[in-house]
C-alpha cells in the first residue's frame, strides 16, 4: 500500500533474503505485537477538549499494517511496519505514559493519537486504531506496566546506592523511659453466695432420701389443730375392695 503521508520517512527496502524479522539490539525488547492496526490522517487539534475519533474517516484508514511496541532502555517506542516486509512506516518514541506521545481520544477506547517523528526531526500527529477493542486495551496496559516497572527499578537502584538511614533507638546517657501500667483494683463487693436479695428467702435444701419432713412451724401447727377432722362414719365403710 503506498504511503499516504509524503512527509513521513521510511526505511529503504532491504533484501528480504538477508533481512531478519524483528531485529533487536541488546537494549531493545519487544513488548507487544498487533498484526492489524489502522492509521488515520487527522486534522490539527483546535479545541481544548481533545481529539475525537468521530471526526476521522474511520471506514477508510490511510494505512494498514502491523504495530510493534518495543522497550529500549528507559523509553518505549511504537513502530508501524508493513506486513510481510517489516518495512518501517512510522515510529513514535515514548518517554512517559500517560504523556504527549500517546493520547487517548475522548469519545472511544479503541483509538489513540500518536506523535510520530519524521525525517529531519519534525513531528506529526496521527490517529491509531484497532479493529478489536481488546487490542487497544493491551496497548494501554502494556505501556502502563512498562513505565511502572521502570520506576520500581529506579527506586531499587536508588536504595542500593543510598541505603535508608537506620533509626538509632538506643537510650542516650541520662535518658530514661517512663512506663505507666494501669492495674485494675480488686472489687470489694461480696460474693454472690453471701448476698441476700431484699424481701427474698431461699427455700430449704431437700433432705436425703427417706427422711421425714421437718415439723411445721408453731403458727402452722395452731392452724392445723383448730381444724379437727370429721368423725368417722358408724359401722365402718361398706365399700371394700376384695383381692
Amino acid at each position: 500500500m503506498p504511503n499516504p503521508f509524503q512527509t513521513l520517512g521510511s526505511e529503504a527496502a532491504d533484501d528480504s533474503s538477508s533481512k531478519v524479522p524483528f531485529p533487536v539490539s541488546d537494549t531493545e525488547r519487544t513488548l507487544l505485537i498487533k498484526n492489524e492496526s489502522f492509521v488515520y490522517r487527522i486534522p490539527p487539534q483546535t479545541k481544548a477538549v481533545g481529539w475525537k475519533a468521530t471526526e476521522w474517516n474511520l471506514d477508510k484508514p490511510d494505512w494498514k499494517g502491523k504495530m510493534r511496541l518495543i522497550g529500549k532502555g528507559k523509553v518505549a517506542e511504537i513502530k508501524l511496519e508493513e506486513l510481510g516486509s517489516n518495512k518501517l512506516f512510522a515510529s513514535c518514541p515514548i518517554e512517559t505514559y500517560p504523556g504527549p506521545a500517546v493520547q487517548q481520544v475522548v469519545d472511544s477506547s479503541r483509538y489513540f493519537v500518536i506523535k510520530v517523528v519524521e525525517e529531519g526531526g519534525k513531528s506529526a500527529h496521527l490517529g491509531l486504531g484497532f479493529a478489536d477493542r481488546s487490542d487497544s486495551f493491551d496497548l494501554n496496559t502494556t505501556l502502563h506496566d512498562h513505565f511502572k516497572g521502570l520506576k520500581v527499578e529506579e527506586q531499587i537502584e536508588k536504595e542500593i546506592e543510598e541505603p535508608p538511614e537506620k533509626l538509632d533507638l538506643a537510650l542516650k546517657e541520662g535518658e530514661t523511659i517512663k512506663v505507666s501500667i494501669n492495674i485494675p483494683r480488686k472489687s470489694r463487693t461480696k460474693s454472690p453466695a453471701t448476698r441476700t436479695g431484699a424481701g427474698l428467702s431461699l427455700a430449704p435444701a431437700p433432705g436425703p432420701a427417706g427422711a421425714l419432713p421437718a415439723p411445721p412451724s408453731a403458727s402452722l401447727a395452731k392452724l392445723n389443730i383448730s381444724k379437727r377432722p370429721p368423725p368417722a362414719p358408724s359401722g365402718g365403710s361398706q365399700q371394700w375392695i376384695q383381692f
